[in-house]
């Protein structure tokens, strides 16, 4: 993590007990700091002018907006600078920001809007057409969408220049701050309440975990609706005092060239995002630049370590559902694959879904090969206090979670004789394979050594007579092809690779799937399976021990495998 750094009382003023703190008193106390506070491109807004400019749309929210139940305001934008600016607008007047999600198209996108009751959009003009023609629901009219580099929302902000930064006498740290959507890669995503209490306790916790310090600069590319930028990111900025820069939306080949123009020392990511990173070209500078780590989740072992080898900037791994039911913490000593421990006060468990009995203990051989995944593999559950607040509007989503007064993350862990929580996927990615459960998160991780492999997904298919086979699909690096007796050979060379783990097909595309918050998009995988546009390859059983033979899977192959579905009445799992 780099040296520890201590800030002195008159650069961060006290703010008091997170658990008792509002965003809104964060925001406030950035007030006649002028420090650099945010950055975009060639703009440069001191934490004073930012924290002002906060206060002005507070004041014109409260305007536009009559007195009464608890506005929600949609933002529908990329990371520019409008996003933080209405945080903290919505902080200061007690309103809830609507994290909008611009992936998203016609009825879905309508849904969004409509189902959190947003009484004000505020967009750009590059996602207007995204409204054309939608019903956005009761709560929204057509003059309550504010479009931010229309010339008329600088004449409507105008009169409202001179306000301060004074909290609205409601705002508690129980006042709802944010609804931000679930990532819906492996399904319909919901709307996660968090609190102002809970957004400020997220930022001291990481100030104080990551030693964020006033001189630091968090440079924000993964998107601002989404909770990991806005929890994992902006908010300990704002807590320590630190710069937030922005980047419109996450780019690869422009990730160093921003750190190094902004003096970037910290960033998070989700997903994908460091795979894409690592398949930049490798230049003799790539060293050169100010960063000091990363933060995030779903790096993976093999691509955090090449990371930290190519770059000397360490990621530190870490695991926090989105809802706040459950956090892990690296702690030292993790060992490599692991997540980590329990954070504190959490009561951590690895439990059979269907019985709720914890698993045993995970047994590893020699080379670290999973002996016991059948048993030990189960959902991770917190048995003790949580920090969910609910979804929006949303009582059976709740009520999956809240069973028997534990909260179910819905991931798979399993947890090693020292404690240690280790990371199998999400419980839709879980595979039975000839009666044995295996977790895709294992698979992948193993394939992720693959040097023709950018990046890799593994789920479920359904095998024609019972249980599941797996299924790979590899993202290549740029200019390789795929060699189907070097990956054949190199799967036998992998010695914590199962049996049952070989993948019956690969599909090989240029480009992996991903949801807007660069998590592998699984649903769509999954529904396509191996009749995709994509080449898909094979290892049919005829050919020997799944693994050891791979071909192309033709369109021969694909009419008589459908026959063998068919005769065993099984082609409807198919459009599962």
């Amino acid at each position: 993590m780099g040296s520890t750094h201590t800030a002195g009382a008159a650069d961060t003023p006290d703010t008091g007990s997170a658990a008792g703190t509002t965003v809104a008193e964060l925001v406030r106390a950035r007030w006649k700091d002028h420090r650099p506070g945010l950055k975009y491109r060639d703009l440069v807004l001191t934490h004073h002018e930012t924290t002002a400019a906060s206060a002005a749309r507070a004041a014109l929210l409260r305007d536009l907006l009559p007195p009464g139940a608890q506005p929600h305001v949609g933002v529908l934008l990329d990371n520019v600078p409008e996003y933080p600016l209405w945080l903290g607008a919505a902080a200061l007047a007690g309103a809830t920001v609507v994290g909008v999600n611009p992936t998203r198209r016609g009825p879905e996108l309508a849904r969004d809007i409509a189902h959190t009751e947003c009484a004000l959009l505020v967009t750009e003009r590059a996602h207007l057409p995204l409204l054309d023609g939608l019903d956005l629901g009761p709560s929204l009219s057509r003059d309550r969408v504010l479009v931010v580099d229309d010339p008329a929302y600088d004449a409507l902000l105008a009169p409202y220049a001179g306000a301060e930064p004074e909290p609205a006498p409601e705002v508690t740290p129980g006042t709802r701050m944010l609804l931000y959507f679930t990532s819906g890669s492996t399904g319909a995503p919901k709307a996660v309440i968090c609190s102002q209490g809970r957004l400020a306790h997220a930022g001291r916790a990481l100030v104080d975990s990551l030693d964020v310090v006033p001189e630091d600069v968090h440079y924000i590319c993964m998107p601002l609706f989404h909770g990991n930028a806005v929890m994992a990111n902006w908010a300990p900025a704002l807590t320590g005092g630190a710069a937030v820069a922005l980047r419109r939306k996450f780019s690869a080949s422009g990730f160093l060239p921003d750190i190094r123009a902004y003096g970037a020392t910290y960033f998070t990511y989700v997903g994908r995002a460091v795979q894409f990173l690592l398949a930049t070209p490798e230049r003799p500078d790539d060293r050169d630049h100010p960063l000091r780590h990363g933060f995030g989740t779903e790096a993976g072992a093999v691509d955090a370590t090449r990371f930290a080898a190519r770059f000397g900037a360490p990621l530190i791994e870490g695991y926090g559902s989105s809802e706040g039911g459950a956090a892990i913490q690296r702690s030292p000593g993790t060992p490599p694959g692991a997540i980590g421990r329990a954070a504190p006060g959490a009561d951590l468990a690895v439990v059979d879904p269907d019985t709720g009995r914890e698993r045993p203990p995970a047994r590893f051989d020699a080379d670290g090969r999973l002996l016991n995944g059948d048993e030990a593999i189960g959902e991770l559950v917190n048995r003790g206090r949580s920090t969910f607040e609910g979804y929006w509007k949303n009582e059976q989503a709740v009520a999956d979670r809240l069973r028997g007064d534990w909260y179910w993350t819905g991931d798979l862990f399993f947890r090693d004789t020292e404690g240690f929580f280790h990371f199998a996927g999400r419980s839709d990615d879980r595979l039975r394979v000839d009666s044995e459960n295996l977790a895709a998160a294992v698979i992948e991780n193993i394939l992720a050594r693959f040097p023709d492999a950018a990046s890799a997904a593994v789920y479920a298919v359904p095998d024609p007579v019972a249980g599941d086979q797996v299924m790979a699909t590899l993202a290549l690096h740029e200019g390789a092809a795929f060699d189907p007796a070097a990956f054949a050979a190199f799967l036998a060379a992998q010695p914590d690779l199962g049996t049952k783990m070989p993948p019956r097909f690969v599909r090989v595309t240029e480009r992996m799937p991903v949801t807007a918050t660069n998590k592998v998009h699984r649903v769509g995988l999954r529904r396509t399976g191996f009749r995709c546009a994509d080449p898909v390859w094979w290892s049919p059983p005829e050919a020997g021990p799944c693994g050891a033979v791979y071909r192309p899977f033709t369109a021969a192959d694909l009419r008589a495998l459908l026959d063998r579905y068919r005769a065993q009445h099984r082609d409807a799992l198919l459009d599962r």
